[in-house]
């Protein structure tokens, strides 16, 4: 088990180095000069004062050299300051806003799990009835709409129309702090996130109980006289699960980009939303800083995941 999971340990540290080298050519690809960032508009400034500005910066060397200085000081945790908010450090910038990007997050896997697996292990205990098709309808258009949609639609509806929620933040402005204003606040972005990968989830139970149902063990169980519920909670579900945790821990990528999204939407202050004022602003930076930290939270959940359903399932080989 530790030579597998220092194993996928370099897997996920050289995943991650090629993730820092893919945006960071990629924003230096786009449109625009990056010292324009860095400078005021409204101050004219002359080709010799760029110049040492982009000296200064760094910005005069070649892209290689570029990217070498800048991996060599995200390793020590330097990853540089804001350019909007210059006396910020990015990597405190960025751990201001995991929390509230966490508790969304994780609430909506919560929802997601208990949703999916309930809906999933009724779809294939009552297959081709009318709830297996609604369920089954509604993971499909889970699927298949993008979270921004998700996201306008139930704000419009629940925030707007019926206004059941806040339409935006994390907390109502000028209160003071209470657990159930914050569950006021958080209840519809989280349901909204989990909604995508509640229908996986449900997909995927749903499969993987109708294989199971189908098992000898579970037709001898049903035949030694054992009460349905317990045919289905003891013996179907709980081998059922097994490739259900893989998928759960691989919808953690999925939740992110959905996160993005909502963030935006009801301004949540996250990474999220972090990460789109930084695009916008093209503080770059921050976009490098925001984009590692996240590419390492979904290579290490992967990481944990691989490794918990290596132990959960006694059959599987780690070699």
């Amino acid at each position: 088990m530790l030579q597998y999971s220092l194993r996928r340990l370099l897997i996920g540290a050289g995943m991650l180095i090629a993730l820092s080298m893919l945006i960071f050519l990629l924003l230096r690809l786009t449109p625009g000069d990056p010292i324009d960032a860095y400078i005021d508009p409204n101050i004219p400034m002359s080709p010799a004062q760029l110049s040492d500005l982009r000296s200064q910066l760094g910005l005069d060397q070649p892209l290689p050299v570029q990217y070498v200085a800048w991996l060599r000081e995200a390793l020590t945790g330097n990853l540089g300051f804001s350019i909007k908010r210059q006396d910020q450090p990015v990597l405190s910038l960025v751990l201001s806003r995991i929390a509230p990007t966490v508790l969304l997050m994780g609430s909506a896997l919560v929802m997601a799990i208990m949703a999916g697996i309930i809906t999933g292990v009724v779809s294939a205990v009552r297959r081709n009835s009318v709830a297996d098709l609604s369920f089954s309808v509604f993971a499909l258009a889970g699927i298949s709409s993008p979270p921004f949609l998700s996201a306008l639609i139930g704000l419009y509806i629940f925030a707007v129309s019926l206004n059941w929620a806040p339409s935006g933040g994390m907390l109502t402005p000028g209160a003071e702090f209470s657990i159930g204003d914050l569950l006021h606040h958080l209840v519809l972005p989280a349901a909204l996130l989990s909604i995508a990968q509640a229908a996986l989830i449900m997909r995927y139970t749903r499969a993987s109980m109708l294989e199971v149902l189908n098992q000898d063990y579970v037709r001898t169980a049903r035949a030694k006289g054992v009460k349905e519920f317990w045919v289905i909670a003891k013996h179907a579900l709980r081998n059922a699960l097994l490739p259900v945790v893989t998928l759960i821990g691989s919808t953690i990528g999925l939740a992110i980009g959905g996160a993005i999204f909502i963030e935006s939407v009801f301004n949540w202050p996250g990474m999220g939303l972090l990460l789109v004022n930084a695009v916008e602003t093209r503080d770059y930076p921050v976009i490098m800083g925001s984009t590692l930290i996240i590419g390492a939270c979904v290579i290490v959940v992967n990481l944990l995941t691989d490794i918990t359903y290596a132990v959960i399932d006694p059959r599987i080989k780690v070699g």
